[in-house]
């Protein structure tokens, strides 16, 4: 039997995030922007009790060997496809000057690619988890910058990352990094509930001229509006208008989206929209209200998935520390 070699880990939790409205900011004065610091979204959404969990291992290498990256998603192995994590291995790689084996696991509570913002969660995740593992010394700001950067560089996601970090219900008051918000207070008693029928390619929305230039206008509009008067009640009202305005359902044939958001829209609730981006409906509501919205998304299954969740607004970044393991 060979060397048996001890290896860190640690385990970071970024809790999962609804966007409700977005405006794509990816040119100035219709030039296209090319640092990615300065690409992202003004828009505003909201941290949710559910979160994601990133499981990193990392063990340093003899010199001459090659450095190893394994990726898992909810324990599907999927490496270099999970592009946005795997840049932030490779930006990590040119840090450090002895080669290192990790392994990266995500594990998410919410349904990935449906508009829980699970890769902003993933790749803060793996970023702040790695700084730490490799005594990088980069600050928080730093490490937020690096996750920002991947995801857009991978067209995962413009603004998200930066509403992580913001905690709470966020409004991005200008796009790019570092992270310009403005936190909104949430009720105590206020639920969440969500409904997924599926995923939507962040990637296909943000290549689609027709749909991306609708949203840059509906985007706009929504965060003048929710500025004006800038409450959660108004907020899922300008991100209901945003849906309409930007046709995303009809542009994408979301008929079965649209139909529950319409069944709900008659409950007697503070209101409904659909998240960004993903075949899914989420549902502001009171405890008392709560019944009554679970008939009308019960009526969808076995098609979809249900979650009760509701406004985190705790610290955004935990770390579970596990010391040292054996691989």
């Amino acid at each position: 039997m060979g060397m048996v070699s001890t290896t860190n880990k640690i385990i970071v939790e970024v809790p999962h995030r609804i966007s409700g409205f977005f405006e794509i900011v990816d040119k100035e004065n219709g030039i296209p922007i090319k640092n990615p610091e300065k690409i992202g979204s003004r828009g505003a959404g909201f941290n949710v009790s559910g979160v994601g969990k990133t499981a990193i291992s990392c063990k340093k290498l003899e010199r001459e060997e090659e450095s190893r990256c394994s990726i898992y998603i909810n324990e599907e192995k999927l490496d270099y496809k999970a592009e946005t994590s795997y840049f932030i291995y490779e930006y990590i790689r040119k840090l450090i000057d002895s080669p290192i084996n990790v392994k990266i696991e995500h594990f998410f509570d919410l349904p990935v690619g449906c508009g829980y913002g699970a890769s902003g969660s993933g790749a803060l995740g793996t970023i702040f988890g790695l700084n730490k593992l490799l005594n990088l010394n980069l600050t928080n700001l730093e490490s937020g910058r690096i996750a920002h950067i991947a995801e857009v560089v991978n067209k995962t996601g413009l603004g998200t990352v930066c509403g992580q970090l913001g905690g709470g219900l966020c409004i991005l008051k200008e796009p790019g990094y570092p992270c310009n918000y403005k936190r909104l207070k949430s009720p105590e008693d206020l639920l969440v509930i969500c409904g997924s029928f599926g995923a939507i390619k962040t990637k296909s929305i943000l290549t689609d001229e027709k749909l991306s230039s609708n949203i840059k206008k509906a985007g706009k509009l929504a965060l003048n509006k929710l500025l004006l008067k800038p409450n959660y009640k108004n907020f899922i009202k300008a991100s209901y208008e945003f849906v309409e305005n930007t046709q995303i359902m009809e542009i994408l044939n979301l008929d079965k989206t649209k139909e529950l958001l319409n069944n709900l829209n008659k409950l007697d609730v503070i209101g409904v929209s659909m998240n960004q981006l993903g075949r899914s409906v989420y549902t502001f509501c009171r405890k008392e209200e709560e019944k009554d919205a679970y008939e009308i998304y019960n009526t969808y299954e076995p098609d979809i998935k249900t979650f009760t969740l509701t406004i985190n607004d705790q610290k955004t970044i935990n770390f579970i520390e596990r010391g040292k393991e054996i691989i």
